[in-house]
């Protein structure tokens, strides 16, 4: 079998993606986490770019994987030694050093303004000086299958130069990501016949006509051996080759489970899931759901035929078995639901019917009902399973919403600029008990983060003796879709909650008045949680 060597950019490419600033604190986490998948580099970012950059290679986290800074060749008109922002990029310290260099002519006449030959020295020299400072040179070819296509010869002799220098790789460089497949492939085989090797040769695509991880397996299946990307596909305008499709790809699907093998072990392709939700979360973002392998749908069967067959054998309508890549299979309900969904999806629930409980066909009358007044149970597992034991007569009542009242007020400050201020008012009974919280939505920084966010906060503020059930529960994401039109239209709000040992569910709520609908599936996230710690009523 031969080596293959994984290269995670998301902290320098990934940070490119717009919308997205990592700061020194996060970068750490992420590296962290990559290192338990087992990538064998971790770019780190541009030493000297920016501060955060800096700041992270000055406190740089101990990894099993080489960690790498990023940078340019040298300038012309100056030496590698005199060059700043190369010196730069060494003292970052690190075991490896990237640096990237033009390849197409068009670019060193007109980005660069200097001559072909020009350009060659700023490679040589520039990879010379690292090698000679005792790091792993790394060569990111820019633009190079653009280059090739003008100039195949000044294209190939831009990595012959990087390679003689001493750089351990030079990498193929889809920059502005237009390179379809095949021609990736025919590409990455000239280069490899013109004398590069392929234990030498990696490959670097972005994403802007959707074939970033196609591009990538093509230059895999044609000798490359070193691969770039991105955790969930981050990067510059539609993204880079997404490692968290990659990475279970060539694990499990052949020709490459059989060919080729990584540093990626059982438990760190297990870690895949749990990773990528991870970094959307330090990034304020919502999941892809359709993401292929760590999406929550990428294992959903919501067609009664498709739950109707995987209870009989999974492999009817799955590639891989979802833990294997720590994800996990969803049986959703919908108006589309039958029996076998149903049984299936309350068994997976832990909550046991018997083939001939007239609650079945209650719960599908329900559920039918509820969706075609806006409800959407498919993407609102928790609140189906509350609905389920409604039905069934197992429902615990934990507390009961007396009242609530939300204000929002816009003031001045004591500076003399204009606020909003959001405050909710919640009032539950526990027992015999009344219990009454209050609430601002003002965050640390003195910014409102709305009345939902109010009432969050005065409903899981106090709820006595299950509070320390929910002092780890956080929200998520929070959607919003009108439903109907005119005089029917209502609002459907779906919740995603999460708590500190990984668990992620969903709720939802549907009103004409989006802080009602809000709040209903505030509390369904609740009285979900408590039910799942096993709870007992107060």
């Amino acid at each position: 079998m031969e080596r293959l060597f994984l290269y995670d950019t998301t902290l320098r490419d990934g940070q490119q993606t717009q919308g997205v600033q990592f700061s020194a604190a996060e970068k750490t986490e992420i590296a962290q986490m990559l290192d338990q998948i087992g990538v064998d580099y971790i770019e780190g970012g541009w030493p000297g770019a920016n501060p955060t950059d800096s700041d992270f290679f000055a406190s740089a986290p101990a990894t099993r994987a080489t960690m790498t800074a990023f940078g340019m060749t040298k300038r012309a008109g100056r030496s590698a030694e005199n060059d700043e922002v190369l010196a730069g990029v060494l003292n970052a310290g690190t075991g490896a050093v990237c640096i990237v260099g033009k390849t197409h002519p068009f670019h060193v006449r007109e980005a660069l303004g200097i001559t072909l030959e020009e350009n060659l020295e700023n490679i040589r020299a520039s990879v010379a000086h690292l090698v000679a400072q005792g790091r792993e040179a790394l060569f990111d070819a820019e633009h190079f299958f653009d280059g090739f296509e003008d100039d195949a010869d000044y294209a190939l002799s831009c990595l012959q130069a990087a390679l003689v220098a001493g750089a351990r790789w030079v990498v193929l460089c889809d920059t502005n990501g237009g390179t379809l497949p095949e021609r990736v492939g025919e590409i990455t085989r000239a280069v490899i016949a013109a004398g590069i090797p392929g234990d030498h040769l990696g490959i670097h695509t972005h994403d802007d006509t959707g074939n970033a991880v196609a591009c990538t397996l093509a230059a895999v299946d044609a000798g490359a051996r070193q691969i770039q990307g991105t955790l969930n596909g981050l990067g510059e305008r539609c993204g880079n080759a997404s490692l968290t499709t990659l990475i279970p790809t060539l694990l499990l699907k052949e020709p490459y489970r059989a060919r080729l093998h990584t540093g990626v072990s059982p438990e760190g392709l297990s870690s895949l899931t749990r990773i990528s939700r991870r970094l959307d979360e330090i990034l304020n973002r919502a999941p892809s759901r359709s993401a292929p392998y760590v999406g929550t749908s990428a294992f959903a069967h919501k067609a009664g035929l498709h739950a109707s067959a995987i209870l009989k054998n999974p492999a009817t309508y799955e590639h891989v078995e979802p833990a294997v890549i720590g994800n996990e299979r969803v049986i959703p309900m919908s108006n589309q639901a039958g029996q076998s969904n149903l049984r299936a999806r309350l068994a997976e629930a832990g909550i046991e019917v018997s083939r001939d409980d007239p609650a079945l066909a209650r719960i599908l009358d329900v559920v039918k009902m509820r969706e075609d007044q806006g409800y959407a149970y498919d993407g609102a597992q928790a609140s189906f399973e509350l609905l389920a034991l409604a039905e069934l007569g197992r429902m615990q009542r934990f507390f009961d919403v007396e009242r609530y009242r939300v204000t929002v007020e816009r003031r001045r400050n004591a500076i003399g600029k204009r606020i909003s201020v959001s405050e909710a008012v919640v009032v539950v009974r526990i027992g015999g008990e009344r219990m009454l919280s209050v609430s601002e939505s003002m965050d640390d920084e003195g910014q409102d983060r709305g009345p939902v966010n109010a009432l969050w906060r005065s409903l899981a503020k106090d709820l006595g003796p299950y509070q320390s059930h929910i002092d780890d529960m956080h929200l998520v994401d929070f959607r919003v879709r009108i439903t109907g039109g005119g005089t029917d239209a209502a609002t459907r709000v779906i919740i995603d909650s999460a708590d500190g040992r990984g668990n992620r569910w969903s709720t939802v709520g549907v009103s004409p008045n989006i802080v009602d609908a809000s709040f209903e599936a505030l509390v369904d996230a609740i009285r979900w949680k408590l039910i799942r710690d096993g709870v007992t009523p107060a």
